[in-house]
């Protein structure tokens, strides 16, 4: 192997050798699990810490595929429907209002001037810290989760899209309104459209505080929800229905990732990230 493919700031590693450098912690990671999965069993066969992948896969066939005795529900799936559901509306909430409030900021600087202080003030203000605070006044209910999800999302968000708005050129706006262009026009017809990919980029980077957001919120006060199966199967030292939970979680994420990520580079082939 060429040295100069694989280490060095201008190292050029080939297509088969990214492809492995890519794979090798995952089967770093796989393999010492099994390992030490393995000592602990072999020492104590009902040792429920590391459970082996057969106790996994039983664990999610149990949860998956067989329908509970009690309520005839598959129990993953109705988690996930309940968990997705709540992320959804958090964070598409907190996408409209930061397009609108950060494009609103970055276009017409009396409406920053209202409003920039308080998104900073607010984006300051932890959010798990006033999830108490939620839960008194909305309730237990959903809105109180969807709410802190919102809280934690939006102002960042909002302050993410205002940034994106003011690296627009003036010489854009200034040929625009010159050209007999409106303020409105000129915001919602030359700015919005270059803003929108920054927008998606930004949605992304939110989704890993969303979720721990939606966990922290389900673990505390819900019946349902991905969150909510952890911490209730924690106190059973149920192993083997947490790891695959969080590794569906992780699946989940990565999909959702994914598929904006897509998005950016098929509609806005344009864009190129910072």
């Amino acid at each position: 192997m060429n040295r100069s493919q694989l280490l060095g700031i201008h190292a050029r590693p080939g297509r088969t050798l990214r492809i492995i450098l890519t794979l090798l912690p995952f089967f770093i990671v796989i393999a010492a699990y099994l390992i030490a999965s393995d000592i602990r069993l072999t020492e104590n066969p009902s040792d429920k810490l590391l459970p082996s992948f057969n106790s996994m896969i039983e664990a999610v066939e149990r949860v998956a595929f067989t329908a509970d005795r009690r309520t005839g529900e598959y129990i993953l799936w109705q988690d996930t429907l309940s968990s997705l559901s709540r992320l959804a509306l958090g964070l598409g909430l907190a996408t409209v209002c930061a397009l609108f409030l950060g494009l609103n900021m970055g276009a017409f600087p009396g409406f920053a001037a209202a409003s920039v202080p308080f998104m900073t003030t607010l984006a300051m203000v932890p959010p798990l810290a006033v999830l108490p605070i939620l839960f008194i006044s909305l309730g237990i209910g959903e809105l109180g989760k969807v709410a802190l999800i919102f809280l934690g999302t939006f102002p960042l968000m909002a302050r993410d899209v205002y940034m994106a708005v003011k690296r627009i050129p003036t010489e854009q706006i200034t040929k625009a309104l010159t050209l007999g262009a409106s303020e409105l026009a000129v915001t919602y017809k030359i700015i919005l459209p270059q803003i929108m990919p920054r927008l998606l980029s930004s949605l992304r980077l939110s989704l890993g505080a969303a979720w721990l957001f939606l966990i922290a919120a389900e673990a505390i006060a819900a019946s349902e929800g991905l969150g909510y199966r952890i911490f209730l199967v924690r106190r059973y030292l149920s192993m083997d229905v947490i790891i695959p939970y969080v590794l569906w979680i992780t699946f989940l994420g990565f999909a959702m990732d994914y598929c904006l990520r897509m998005i950016i580079k098929h509609r806005y082939k344009w864009y190129r990230s910072e």
